[in-house]
C-alpha cells in the first residue's frame, strides 16, 4: 500500500528506497475510524493528535469523496495562513491536517489488507448501521468475525471505541466484545480477548482529562464520539442518548502446553 498521496507531508526523503518500492512514512497508521461518515472526527482528532497518523476508512463513494475535498481544503486553508514558510521547512506536526486521510473500502471483508497484525493503536466504530431486521444482523460491523479481525490489527493494549443512539445495538457490541475469545483458552475459562475499559458519563470529560495518564487519553475520545461526529451532533440536537462503550485487546492466550489455564 502506498500512502504517500495520503500523508505527503510524512514521506521520509532520507529512506533507501528502489525504483519500484512507494516512498516509505516516517511513521505507519495507527488510528482507524471505520465507517467515518462525513469526518467529523477525523478532523476533530487531528489538531489533539499531531504526529500520529488518522485514516478514515467509508463505504460511500460520494461521502468519501467529499472528506478527500473536506480535507484538501482544510490544508490549503492553513497553507496560506503560512505564507511565508516554505511546506518543506515545516515538520509535519507544524502543517495542520496533513496526518489525517480518507479512503473508500469495505473494511467487513479487507480491513487485513490494510493494516498489518498489531500496526494499530485506537479502532473507532461510531454510530455504525443498526440493521434493524435479525436476517441483517450479519451485516453489523460488529461480530465475532470481525472482533477477530479487529484483534488481528490491534496491538495488544490497543483500544476500540464504540458508540450508538441505539441502545439494543450496543448491547449487541458490548455482549461480541465481551465474549470474543472466551474458548481461545480452553474450557471457557480463558477471560477473553477484549476488556472492557471504564468511561466517563457524560459532563465528565474533563475531569477525567485533568487527571492525565490513560484515562486522559481516554476521556478525550469518548467526549470526541459524543461530540464531534455529525451523528452525535445530531443524536444531542434531538435529545437522545449516547451509548458508549471501550474495550482494551489483552494478550493472546497461551498455547496449550504453555501453562496459565
Amino acid at each position: 500500500m502506498d500512502w504517500s498521496p495520503h500523508y505527503p507531508s510524512f514521506i521520509d526523503h532520507n529512506a533507501q528506497r528502489t525504483k519500484d518500492q512507494p516512498p516509505k512514512l516516517t511513521t505507519q497508521v495507527t488510528i482507524a475510524d471505520i465507517g467515518c461518515g462525513f469526518g467529523g472526527l477525523l478532523v476533530a482528532l487531528s489538531p489533539l493528535l499531531p504526529i500520529e497518523l488518522i485514516l478514515g476508512l467509508e463505504i460511500r463513494t460520494q461521502v468519501t469523496s467529499y472528506v478527500q475535498d473536506r480535507i484538501s481544503a482544510l490544508r490549503a486553508q492553513h497553507h496560506q495562513q503560512l505564507p511565508s514558510i516554505p511546506q518543506k521547512n515545516l515538520a509535519p506536526h507544524q502543517q495542520p491536517f496533513q496526518n489525517i486521510s480518507v479512503l473508500r473500502a469495505n473494511t467487513m471483508k479487507f480491513l487485513p489488507r490494510f493494516f498489518a497484525r498489531g500496526q494499530l493503536s485506537t479502532i473507532f466504530l461510531c454510530f455504525p448501521d443498526p440493521h434493524f431486521k435479525a436476517r441483517k444482523h450479519k451485516a453489523r460491523i460488529v461480530s465475532a468475525t470481525l472482533c477477530a479481525e479487529y484483534a488481528f490489527v490491534l496491538r495488544v493494549g490497543g483500544v476500540v471505541y464504540t458508540v450508538t443512539d441505539v441502545e439494543e445495538l450496543a448491547g449487541w457490541m458490548r455482549e461480541r466484545f465481551s465474549d470474543f475469545g472466551r474458548e481461545a483458552g480452553g474450557g471457557g475459562s480463558w477471560e477473553g480477548l477484549f476488556e472492557e475499559v471504564e468511561v466517563p458519563g457524560e459532563g465528565e470529560e474533563e475531569d477525567w482529562v485533568e487527571r492525565g495518564g490513560e484515562e486522559a487519553r481516554v476521556a478525550l475520545f469518548v467526549r470526541c464520539i459524543r461530540e464531534e461526529t455529525e451523528e452525535g451532533k445530531k443524536v444531542a440536537r434531538n435529545g437522545g442518548k449516547r451509548f458508549v462503550s471501550v474495550w482494551r485487546r489483552r494478550e493472546d492466550p497461551p498455547w496449550p502446553g504453555e501453562g496459565g489455564v
